[in-house]
C-alpha cells in the first residue's frame, strides 16, 4: 500500500515515513469510533498548545489581537493569517478537538451497502465517500465534517443518520473514483442529489397509512417521558413525511395542519379547494418526532417548544417536487406544538383570462391596467386569491418596456422579469420602507403585497400621483368598504380620489367537477327565485326580475327553452366531492367623476355602493349567479361565499 507523503496524526503533528497513527482499515476505524471520548480541552487554543502546534505566548498574542484589533475574527483564521499554522494543521487540530477521526480513504475499501446508499453523482460532485454502516449511522468521509448543509443533504439522500469522519486533503477524489468504478451504471443515468428521497416519496404516496402503522409498531407501547420513542431521523418517519407532502401536492392542497394532543392520536388535515378535510391519524407516540422532523427540514430550533417559530421548507431539497412550504409552529398545552404547512411555490402566474373574470369585468380591468399611473386595489378576506389576481395582472404588464418592483410577504409566486422583494419587519424592512426605496429605483409599476398601515397607504397614493401605476391589496369585504377603510386610517380624500382607478373585490368558490356534474332543469319558480336573489343583492337597482328572466332565457336556454344549472355528483376524478378546483367571484368598481366626488365628501359605504351600482357595477353575488347559470359552480357555494 502506498505511503502518504505528508499526513497528520489526530493532534495535527507531522507524521514521518508512515501513517500508522491513522486508521487504515474499516475495522481500525470502527475501533476508533467505539473508543470513549478523551478529555476535551476547554478551548481551541488550549487544544493547540497541548498538541504542540503553538505555545502560550503565541496564543496570548493572538487572543489580544482578537480582542482589540479584530474582534470579529476567529482564532483559527488569525493563526492562518499570521502564518503560524497551515490549513491542514488547523483542520486536523479541529478534528481532534471535536473528536472526529482523521483518515486516508485511499487505504480503505468501502462496504458495498454503504456505496449503494449514496448516489454516485452526489459523491462525485461533493467529494465524499461512504465507508460503512456503524450502528444506526452511515460513516462518511468528508473534506469538511462541519459542512451542515451538505450533512443535511446527505442525511436525506441516504435516509439515515450520518457520522462524518475527516479525510486528508486531496485524497477523496481518487478514492471516490476507485470505489465507484465497479458499478456498471452509465454516468448519464447517475442519480442526482435527493433521487432516493424522490423515489421514496413517489413510491410511498399511496402507503402513508402503512408507514404510520409500521412506525406505530416499531416503538414500545408505552412512550418514554422525553418523547423519543421514535427518532426524528428514523428512516420510516423520513419516508412518511416525504409521502405526506407529496400527497398534499398531488391532492392540490393549499395547507397541511398537524395537530398534536396528549390524549389523542396526531391528527393531520388538509385544506383542499378551500375546505379543511380529514386526511390521516398517526400514533400518539409520533407527536414529538414528527414535529422535530419538520423543524429540521425548515431549519428551526428543535429544542424550543415554548415559543412559536416560522420557516420555509424547500421540498425539492429533500427529493420531492419543486414546492416550497411555509411552516409555522404554535405551542399548545403540555409542551406540545401544532404545525401548519402552507404550500407556496410551484405556483405560476395565471393568464388573466383564466381567473374567472366576466367579459365586462375583464374589459374594465384591462382598461385601467393600461393607464400610465394611478392606484388599483384588490380586496377580500385572507385566502380569497388576491395575490393570484395581482400576479395575473402583473403577468400581462410584464414586458421589456416596463420596470416592475414588488414588495411581498411572503413571495408566493415568482415571475421572470419582475424585481421581487421579501419584506422583513423584524429588521425594519417594511412595506413603507420598500416603497420609499422603489421610488428611487426608477419604477413604472409598483406592487405592494398589502396596505397594512396609514404610512404605506399614503406613500402608495403619492406614488400613484407621480407617474407610477401602483397595485396593492386590502383586507375588506367589498369595493366601497375599501374606500371608507382607507379614509378612516387617515388618507387625504382629495389625493385618494385623484389617484384611484379601480377596486376589485373577490371571493373564491369551488368549481363543479366537469367529469361528473349533473344537469338540473330550473322550473319557473326556481328561475323567479334566482332572479329575485339577483335583484336583492343590488338593492333593487338595475334590471327587474322580468328583464332578467328574458335575458337568461335568451342566453342560457336550450332549443326547447329550458334553463339548466348543474349540481355536484362525485367521481374518482374529484375524490367523490363533486368539486375540482376553484374560481373567482368578482366585483369591479371603476372610478368615476361621481364616485370621486363622493370620496372627497367622505360619503358612506352605502352611498358609494349605490353610485357604483347605478354606474353598472355587478356585485359578488350577481357574478356568482351568472357562474351558476354557466354551469361552473352551484348556488350553495355562491351564497356561502357572498354572505356578509
Amino acid at each position: 500500500m502506498d505511503t502518504i507523503p505528508l499526513a497528520l496524526d489526530p493532534l495535527g503533528a507531522p507524521l514521518h515515513s508512515d501513517a500508522a497513527a491513522l486508521p487504515d482499515t474499516l475495522d481500525a476505524l470502527r475501533r476508533t469510533l467505539d473508543q470513549p471520548p478523551h478529555r476535551r480541552a476547554r478551548h481551541l487554543g488550549e487544544a493547540l498548545i497541548e498538541c504542540g502546534l503553538i505555545d502560550a505566548d503565541t496564543l496570548a498574542r493572538m487572543l489580544q489581537a482578537q480582542t482589540h484589533v479584530q474582534p470579529h475574527r476567529l482564532l483559527g483564521q488569525l493563526l492562518l493569517d499570521a502564518g503560524v499554522l497551515n490549513p491542514l494543521q488547523l483542520q486536523a487540530a479541529l478534528a481532534a478537538w471535536m473528536g472526529v477521526p482523521l483518515i486516508d480513504p485511499r487505504r480503505m475499501q468501502p462496504e458495498a451497502e454503504a456505496l449503494r446508499r449514496v448516489p454516485r453523482a452526489l459523491a462525485e460532485r461533493e467529494g465524499l465517500l461512504p465507508l460503512m454502516q456503524h450502528g444506526d449511522a452511515l460513516v462518511v468521509a468528508l473534506p469538511d465534517p462541519w459542512d451542515q448543509p451538505l450533512l443535511e443533504q446527505l442525511r436525506f439522500a441516504c435516509e439515515q443518520r450520518v457520522r462524518p469522519v475527516m479525510a486528508l486533503p486531496g485524497t477523496l477524489a481518487p478514492a471516490v473514483a476507485r470505489a465507484y468504478a465497479g458499478q456498471n451504471r452509465p454516468m448519464g443515468m447517475a442519480s442526482t442529489p435527493g433521487t432516493a428521497g424522490a423515489d421514496a416519496a413517489h413510491a410511498d404516496t399511496q402507503d402513508v397509512n402503512a408507514l404510520a402503522h409500521a412506525l406505530g409498531n416499531d416503538a414500545d407501547s408505552a412512550e418514554p417521558v422525553d418523547g423519543v420513542a421514535i427518532n426524528e431521523s428514523d428512516n420510516k418517519l423520513v419516508r412518511l413525511v416525504n409521502a405526506l407532502i407529496a400527497d398534499a401536492v398531488r391532492l392540490r392542497a393549499s395547507d397541511i395542519h398537524i395537530e398534536t394532543s396528549a390524549a389523542r392520536p396526531v391528527r393531520v388535515r388538509m385544506r383542499i379547494d378551500g375546505e379543511l378535510q380529514p386526511y390521516l391519524e398517526l400514533p400518539m407516540r409520533l407527536r414529538f418526532a414528527l414535529v422535530a422532523r419538520l423543524k429540521i427540514m425548515a431549519e428551526l430550533d428543535i429544542s424550543e417548544h415554548r415559543k412559536p417559530q416560522d420557516g420555509k421548507i424547500a421540498f425539492a431539497r429533500f427529493g420531492g417536487a419543486k414546492v416550497e412550504l411555509r411552516m409555522v409552529t404554535v405551542p399548545t398545552q403540555q409542551g406540545l406544538e401544532d404545525v401548519v404547512l402552507r404550500l407556496l411555490s410551484g405556483l405560476k402566474p395565471m393568464p388573466i383570462e383564466t381567473i374567472g373574470l366576466s367579459a365586462a369585468n375583464l374589459a374594465g380591468l384591462r382598461s385601467v391596467m393600461n393607464k400610465p399611473y394611478g392606484l388599483v386595489l384588490i380586496c377580500g378576506p385572507t385566502g380569497c386569491g388576491k395575490t393570484t389576481t395581482l400576479h395575473s395582472v402583473l403577468r400581462e404588464l410584464n414586458t421589456d418596456q416596463r420596470k416592475i418592483w414588488t414588495a411581498e410577504d411572503p413571495v408566493e409566486i415568482t415571475q421572470e422579469g419582475l424585481r421581487q422583494v421579501q419584506v422583513n419587519a423584524r429588521i425594519g424592512w417594511t412595506f413603507a420602507q420598500a416603497m420609499r426605496t422603489f421610488l428611487r429605483a426608477d419604477p413604472d409599476v409598483i406592487m405592494i403585497g398589502e396596505m397594512r398601515d396609514a404610512e404605506t397607504a399614503r406613500i402608495a397614493v403619492e406614488a400613484s400621483l407621480t407617474g407610477h401605476l401602483v397595485l396593492s391589496t386590502l383586507h375588506t369585504n367589498s369595493a366601497p368598504e375599501s374606500i371608507t377603510r382607507l379614509l378612516e386610517i387617515g388618507l387625504d380624500p382629495f389625493m385618494f380620489s385623484d389617484s384611484l382607478l379601480a377596486i376589485l373585490a373577490q371571493r373564491l368558490v369551488r368549481r363543479l367537477c366537469s367529469h361528473c356534474r349533473q344537469p338540473h332543469e330550473l322550473d319557473q319558480a326556481g328561475l323567479v327565485g334566482l332572479a329575485h336573489l339577483w335583484v336583492e343583492s343590488s338593492g333593487g337597482r338595475g334590471d327587474t326580475a322580468e328583464a332578467l328572466l328574458a335575458h337568461w332565457r335568451q342566453r342560457h336556454a336550450d332549443p326547447q327553452g329550458r334553463v339548466r344549472i348543474h349540481r355536484k355528483q362525485g367521481c374518482p376524478k374529484c375524490d367523490g366531492t363533486g368539486y375540482l378546483g376553484r374560481l373567482g367571484l368578482h366585483e369591479l368598481m371603476l372610478a368615476s367623476e361621481a364616485g370621486r366626488e363622493l370620496i372627497r365628501h367622505r360619503a358612506s359605504a352605502g352611498e358609494m355602493q349605490a353610485a357604483a351600482l347605478s354606474a353598472g357595477m355587478v356585485t359578488l353575488r350577481q357574478d356568482g349567479i351568472d357562474k351558476v347559470l354557466a354551469g361552473l359552480t352551484d348556488l350553495p357555494e355562491v351564497i356561502a361565499a357572498t354572505n356578509q
